[in-house]
């Protein structure tokens, strides 16, 4: 089983070395939105990030994104 959630990207900030990531959960109510903000209304996320790493320059201020949490 797993759980997906949707995270709009608010911040990107960048330390030199390492970047941090800040994301709340989306509030869009259009289309495949609407089921997750009616069970889902409130959320946060911080990832931080190597600068090195590929995905550091992945996320975007005012760009949404979708998570999938699966059981390991």
């Amino acid at each position: 089983m797993s759980v997906t959630a949707r995270f709009a990207c608010y911040a990107v900030e960048d330390f030199g070395n390492n970047k941090t990531a800040k994301f709340n959960a989306t509030k869009k109510t259009d289309g495949d939105n609407a089921a997750f903000t009616k069970y889902t209304p409130n959320g946060k996320l911080e990832i931080s990030i190597m600068s090195e790493a590929p995905a550091s320059e992945f996320f975007k201020p005012g760009k949404d994104y979708q998570l999938e949490f699966t059981e390991l």
